[in-house]
């Protein structure tokens, strides 16, 4: 196992505690390369750099009112990448909402590359009402 790329990942998830808890995106973007790539499968495109991390997270984090993470197992190869296996519940519009999935991290140095997290979009969709 490679001990660099869990803390990595375990900063990873600090940041993303604080983006669900604080609305703070600073650890988030502190935690990502200046080249990252950051997408979800609900959304088409993915977001480059931290400014398309910024939009990306700020976004997300619109969606909900209020939000948490856990997370059931984390996993690191001894090249770089990283895989969190989580569940999300909060709410939105004041319903109740509830998801899990996986996100992927390709890690270089210290740093998030690339963020992609793979869930099952038709059921969050149909809890979240644009």
């Amino acid at each position: 196992m490679d001990a660099l790329s869990i803390e990595v990942a375990e900063s990873f998830k600090e940041a993303l505690w604080k983006v669900e808890k604080d609305r703070d995106l600073e650890p988030m973007i502190q935690v990502l390369s200046e080249d990252c790539e950051v997408g979800n499968v609900a959304i088409p495109q993915t977001f480059q750099g931290h400014d398309g991390a910024r939009e990306f997270w700020t976004s997300y984090r619109k969606t909900f009112d209020d939000m948490e993470s856990t997370f059931r197992n984390v996993f690191a190869d001894g090249e770089g990448h990283a895989a969190l296996e989580w569940e999300t519940e909060g709410t939105s519009d004041g319903d109740p909402v509830s998801y899990a999935g996986v996100s992927i991290l390709e890690i270089e140095g210290d740093k998030v590359k690339r963020f992609m997290a793979y869930f099952d979009s038709s059921a969050l969709s149909r809890q979240v009402v644009s």
